[in-house]
Formats: structure tokens, sequence, C-alpha cells
């Protein structure tokens, strides 16, 4: 039986954590599924989420996203769901194993990146991360201004090479 509607294909970005990238070393990603209400989906696919505070909680060999905002969908009825629910995730026993005897050691997290539809699915990126220290944010943020200036001067100078 051929479907009429068509597949997606690709990946459309929806949210994306910019802290985390900034507040903590990222030292390894994964890519999860996520278990979903039909109206979460349909909030998703109006590009509205928020991984601002979310992290992940490994309890019983299952991986649970917490704090991760999805907004009620405009148009659901009693079927809504609660914005900040804890949802699981969908991973490998072996991807879950490692990700829980790691998070055991100090000073590591499991925090979302991002969150995208992959092929039409929901798919999360989290990654184990250990946090930065204030003054390694401060050399971050040092780096990423060099890095633009130096592209500032670069540009200029191919400006003038040209005019």
């Amino acid at each position: 039986m051929v479907s009429t509607m068509a597949k997606e294909k690709g990946r459309k970005l929806i949210a994306q954590n910019k802290k985390a990238r900034h507040d903590y070393h990222i030292l390894d990603t994964y890519e999860a599924g996520l278990v979903l209400m039909g109206t979460e989906v349909k909030s998703l696919r109006q590009g509205r989420a928020s991984l601002v505070d979310g992290f992940v909680q490994l309890d019983g060999h299952e991986a649970w996203l917490h704090n991760v905002h999805v907004p009620e969908y405009s148009q659901g009825t009693w079927t809504n769901h609660s914005a900040r629910r804890k949802r699981k995730l969908l991973l490998h026993r072996v991807e879950i194993d490692k990700l829980e005897s790691k998070s055991q050691e100090t000073g590591h997290t499991i925090v979302p990146l991002a969150l995208y539809f992959k092929d039409g699915r929901a798919k999360i990126e989290i990654a184990l991360a250990r946090g930065k220290k204030e003054y390694d944010k401060r050399q971050t943020l040092r780096e990423k201004q060099d890095r633009r200036e130096a592209d500032r001067a670069m540009s200029a100078a191919r400006r003038k090479q040209r005019g």
C-alpha cells in the first residue's frame, strides 16, 4: 500500500540550547528518540519549544528528559499535555549503560543540545557534559571575540584589495 502523504526528509530544527555549549564542556553526544503525546508533536511542528532549563536523568535503566518546555497546543482540548512534563528518551541499552557509568563521575551531567525532526520523527541531541568554571567561560568568550575580529580584518583586507 502506497501512502499518498509525502514523507518528510532531512532535518528540521525546532529548538537549540546555545547556553549549554557556553556553560559546559561537551564530551560526547547522542541522538535519542522521544516518547510524545499527539498534541506535543503538533506543538513541536509549529516550531515551539525551549531547552534552556532541560536536563536528562537516568533511573531504572531508563533515560528521562526533565524541564523541557513544549507549550500546550493551541487547538488542543482536554487531551492537551502539561508543558513541562518529564518525557522518556529512546536510547539503546548500550548507550544508556555508557551514559550511566560516565554521569556517575563528579561534575558530569547530561544536557539537551537540540530538538529537531529527522525524517518526520522527533529527535533530541543530548550530550554528556562537564561544567565549565567561570574562567573557562571567559576564555571561550575571548576566543570567540578574537575569531570575529580576525574575520572582520580579513574581509576588510579583501575589500581593500578589490577596490
